[in-house]
């Protein structure tokens, strides 16, 4: 994997999938933004602004200094927030690697050019697809970070680099799986943030497990229409990057998506729900904005993330979410 692996952004998914690599055996260098959290990574050993609690290994070190966390890495795997990717690789382009592998967490559609981040990466540096890998599945930070038993999907049109980066990242509670279908593998991340803000709206306003089954459920059905049109294999979304990442993603009071949308269907304000995640991101709150104009410029008919972008961005009322879904014209469950 090169002389060294950089992970650009100390957020608490790039932290905790810093540590797994390092935990994995490799040697890694951790990019802050910010230079005090730099040191206090390397002097603490823990990001105590984004994972508290979690004791990193003496192979892990952590630089302000983009150079040089990119010097030498024969592996880059960008941290950052999706609608950041674009400013921050420009930035960073001329001290990559021509020849090194491009990761992606980011799980997000580019406002604007409706690009996934594959594409953006691609964009951005000129790399060829078989450089350009992704990581979806149930990637719930503070779990992984305790070293919860959980499972990861590493999508690459390389299937052998897809490969060396599972050898690279596999430890006794963190377990990936390769595949080649990287638009299913990223729709499904970047779809997923949306409908677990509709999951927690519901849960803000006090509906209960079949509300949320049904989110889950017709949010998947939505996803993989959308798939379909993109041409990703429908059996994606079967899988971790698909149902297992929505189902976690959705349920758990540790997602930040859902955590949003439940402040926001207790009644809160877009302001007060973004104040009080201090600092973390809700992907879906931007993405739902990408994924249905995505869907409109394909035709595919999203109505969870319609509803979601109404309540973020047009001012429509949480407690009319029910309505606007279940007031919808009847049809079949499965399209003939």
């Amino acid at each position: 994997m090169g002389e060294h692996i950089a992970v650009l952004g100390a957020g608490s998914w790039g932290t905790a999938f810093a540590k797994v690599m390092a935990d994995a055996g490799q040697r890694v260098v951790l990019w802050a933004r910010r230079g005090d959290l730099a040191e206090a990574i390397a002097g603490d050993r823990e990001n105590a602004d984004y994972l508290p609690g979690v004791r990193l290994p003496a192979t892990l070190t952590s630089t302000s200094d983009p150079r040089r966390a990119l010097e030498g890495a024969g592996t880059v795997v960008l941290g950052i927030p999706s609608q950041t990717v674009r400013h921050n690789l420009t930035s960073w382009r001329s001290l990559i690697d021509p020849g090194a592998t491009l990761v992606s967490l980011a799980k997000g559609v580019e406002l604007g050019t409706l690009k996934r981040m594959s594409e953006v990466i691609a964009d951005v540096t000129g790399a060829g697809a078989d450089r350009i890998a992704v990581v979806s599945g149930p990637n719930l930070a503070k779990e992984i970070g305790a070293e919860q038993p959980t499972a990861t999907v590493i999508a690459c049109a390389d299937h052998e680099r897809a490969v060396a980066l599972q050898r690279a990242c596999t430890t006794g509670y963190f377990r990936p799986y390769t595949i080649t279908d990287v638009v299913g593998c990223e729709l499904g991340g970047a779809c997923k943030n949306v409908i677990a803000l509709s999951c927690g709206m519901a849960d803000g306003l006090g509906f209960g497990a079949n509300t949320l089954a049904t989110l889950i459920t017709r949010g998947l059905a939505e996803t993989s229409r959308l798939g379909a049109a993109l041409g990703a294999d429908p059996l994606t979304f079967a899988g971790l990057a698909g149902l297992g990442d929505l189902v976690a993603t959705c349920s758990s009071p540790l997602s930040r998506n859902r955590t949003f949308g439940a402040r926001l269907g207790r009644g809160e304000t877009m302001a007060q729900a973004q104040a009080a995640a201090a600092g973390q991101v809700a992907e879906g709150v931007k993405s739902c904005s990408s994924i249905r104009e995505l869907a409109l410029r394909h035709g595919v008919e999203m109505p969870i993330t319609e509803v979601v972008h109404r309540v973020c961005h047009d001012g429509f009322d949480p407690r009319e979410m029910a309505g606007a879904l279940i007031g919808r014209k009847t049809k079949p469950e499965r399209e003939r």
